[in-house]
């Protein structure tokens, strides 16, 4: 495959600024590792370590240079509880949940994440944990969730599970997401990451590094569950990743 000089160029540049980000995301995360440390102590709402959460999450966006455009088709009431339902297409969708969604919740993520030395402080008490290999994990993590949901304390999970090989378009859904908003009946908030793919690229883009611009999230109308049975699960997901899918042509994704 050929490369010209100037795409070398932005390849490395991107890389650069790759760097940079992860830099910035590493460094003010050991500043702020005390104030986390305090926060997480006691039971949930951690609604201290929350708010610092999201100014941990606007220092990385501010000196890695991206700008955050929320679009809100739709404002989240404070006092209504939802299952938050992102699509996955880069690491930056966990940084920017925070910023994109005002009020208090749980994110459920990757057992992995829970071995991370020092970042595994967030999933020991507030967040969610999920052994996908283990069925009693899984099952753990998804009554733990149901528990947070009766408290009136939103979650925030993937329904793709992982940034899919076919990023930046929408990968295979699973059925947790689905299963656990009409199980508890409460809303599903989708939240569409329109640029992150190119921001912060992943797979297959991951070589091109990424770069400082714009990241414009959109806030979709709710998906409401009232109502709804076990049975519905497979109806309310394709409504689901129908009303992504039109809500991602309308923004010419997938283009760079």
């Amino acid at each position: 495959m050929y490369f010209s000089p100037m795409r070398i160029l932005k390849i490395v540049l991107g890389n650069v600024w790759r760097i940079w980000f992860f830099f910035w995301a590493i460094v003010s995360f050991l500043v702020l590792y005390p104030v986390f440390v305090v926060a997480l102590r006691g039971s949930a709402p951690y609604v201290t370590a929350f708010k610092w959460m999201k100014i941990h999450a606007r220092i990385i966006v501010f000196f890695s240079g991206i700008k955050v455009e929320v679009i809100h088709r739709f404002k989240p009431m404070q006092n209504e509880t939802y299952v938050l339902c992102p699509n996955h297409i880069s690491y930056l969708d966990i940084v920017l949940t925070y910023i994109a969604f005002p009020h208090y919740f749980h994110f459920m993520g990757k057992a992995e994440l829970k071995r991370v030395p020092l970042f595994n402080i967030f999933f020991k008490k507030m967040n969610i944990a999920v052994e996908r290999k283990s069925r009693s994990g899984s099952h753990k993590a998804y009554v733990r969730a149901s528990n947070d949901l009766q408290k009136n304390i939103s979650i925030s999970i993937f329904p793709e599970a992982t940034i899919p090989a076919c990023n930046p378009h929408l990968g295979p859904m699973k059925n947790g997401a689905f299963k656990l908003a009409i199980e508890n009946q409460v809303k599903i908030l989708p939240i569409v990451f329109i640029d992150n793919w190119k921001v912060l690229p992943d797979v297959p883009h991951k070589i091109n590094g990424g770069k400082p611009c714009k990241a414009r999230i959109v806030i979709a109308p709710p998906i409401d569950t009232k109502g709804l049975e076990e049975k519905d699960t497979a109806t309310v997901k394709q409504r689901y990743r129908e009303l992504m899918d039109e809500i991602l042509k309308e923004y010419d994704y997938g283009n760079l």
